[in-house]
């Protein structure tokens, strides 16, 4: 059942200069409501983004035998992913999207080589390479006010996530979701959480994106155009004890007259560093909310166990 009687109010990120108390409080809340923030003004040039929206459709555009070429032998952490392969856990059916991942450069014989693997990157089309590295490097440094507002909320020093989040296994992935037949079995990407600790997405003006709200409804995420969706991970909600929760969501199938429409969007999985122990704050543990999670795990420990339940090794 779906409910659009009510809506995320979008929050302005640059108000977080003049106010970050009263930036963080917003932003804390709509998390703990909703699992999901909107948040508008968040500086990441237009001009970048219409540059790699561009580019990812250009990418996609190319025939399958070109795109495939350039898919990585080890799962999807890394270049392209083609269409059907990634499933929602408990799913019985498989996505209908196909995209691509760029992660974080590492220099040789970094600590984290092991875990993260080098990027893949096509020939074409032309710039497709330094535009993505451009805007990858902006939404890291907005997802890292935007984590620091949530330490302020928590009750953390504002630079709490600075030392857990540098050199994180982070990931932009280009989504893209073709047109979708009438008799098309399962939906554009089935009811989920993300893994990761926040994911700030761009793109999602085009309808289909939907949460679960706490009363059991469906509720479309609306934002305004060229706002960022910002929701919480797997990994964040864990860390808080569910204090901040991580909110299934999914994308549907568009109505009739927009099923010769594709869908293109642009999320950025920001994760913890891959050797962080990932251990409940003790700030969100009390009598009323005892610790759900009294062993620590590493982030690639708990990456690795949650890729291969969605297919993606």
């Amino acid at each position: 059942m779906t409910d659009t009687g009510e809506h995320i109010r979008p929050l302005s990120l640059g108000e977080q200069a003049n106010d970050p108390i009263r930036f963080a409080q917003e932003l804390g809340q709509s998390f703990e409501r909703f699992g999901f923030a909107i948040v508008a003004d968040h500086g990441i040039d237009d001009a970048l983004v219409a540059r790699a929206s561009s580019l990812t459709r250009a990418f996609f555009d190319l025939p399958d035998a070109v795109k495939l070429a350039f898919k990585s032998p080890k799962g999807g952490a890394r270049g392209f992913t083609p269409l059907g392969v990634e499933i929602a856990k408990g799913a019985s059916e498989n996505d209908l999207k196909e995209f691509w991942h760029v992660g974080r450069d590492l220099p040789q014989g970094h600590k984290y080589n092991g875990s993260m693997p080098p990027n893949i990157w096509p020939d074409q089309p032309p710039e497709f390479r330094e535009t993505l590295t451009t805007l990858f490097a902006e939404f890291d440094r907005v997802g890292a006010r935007l984590l620091s507002a949530i330490a302020i909320y928590l009750g953390l020093d504002a630079d709490w996530f600075v030392e857990p989040v540098r050199d994180g296994n982070s990931v932009l992935r280009l989504l893209h979701y073709p047109p979708v037949s009438p008799d098309a079995p399962g939906v554009r990407a089935g009811a989920h959480e993300d893994i990761n600790l926040i994911t700030l997405l761009l793109g999602a003006e085009e309808a289909g994106l939907q949460l679960l709200d706490r009363s059991g409804h469906w509720l479309a995420v609306d934002p305004p155009k060229g706002a960022l969706v910002v929701n919480v991970g797997d990994m964040l909600q864990r860390l808080t004890n569910h204090v901040l929760p991580s909110t299934s969501h999914r994308v549907v199938n568009p109505p009739p007259e927009r099923r010769g429409c594709p869908r293109y969007s642009m999320p950025f999985f920001l994760h913890l560093a891959s050797d962080f122990p990932i251990r409940t704050l003790p700030g969100c543990v009390s009598v009323t909310r005892p610790d759900r999670y009294p062993g620590a795990i590493t982030a690639d420990e708990y990456l690795q166990q949650r890729l291969k339940e969605i297919g993606l090794l």
